[in-house]
């Protein structure tokens, strides 16, 4: 059964730097050595997420890139924008407003802090559960 696991931003820490979360996320991920999508909104919020990725804490190294190149099967975390066509991987980290696509055992929904923010999670949360998935909330 796919399982979807929604992770609500609470924390300070995480408030101030949302995408901290995602990195701490990745971080796992790579650890467990479960190959990863990462669903962006924007080319600039890959940016930014790859850009992060690299600076987020200096014992950590998350191999990772934007999708769309011939790399792509080698690197365990992919960053895909809107529009870049990727195989499915096991694990999602959705960062979008509509619910992750394709076939995964997995996905992890970022949900902002900011109450208005959060409607689209309650959306996707709905949508998961008529889907059949398993789902666990996060405080973080």
């Amino acid at each position: 059964m796919p399982r979807a696991d929604f992770y609500l931003i609470d924390k300070p820490r995480f408030r101030d730097e949302p995408m901290l979360l995602v990195c701490e996320l990745a971080r796992r991920a790579v650890a467990r050595q479960q190959p990863t999508l990462i669903l962006v909104g924007s080319q600039d919020e890959a940016e930014a997420l790859d850009a992060r990725l690299w600076d987020f804490d200096a014992d950590a190294f998350v191999p990772h890139q934007i999708a769309g190149d011939e790399d792509d099967a080698l690197t365990p975390v992919l960053i895909v924008p809107p529009g870049v066509a990727t195989p499915d991987r096991p694990l999602v980290i959705n960062l979008r407003e509509d619910c992750a696509p394709g076939l995964f055992e997995r996905v992890l929904e970022v949900v902002p802090a900011d109450a208005a923010a959060r409607d689209g999670s309650r959306t996707r949360w709905k949508t998961y559960k008529a889907a059949g998935f398993e789902l666990a909330k996060h405080d973080m």
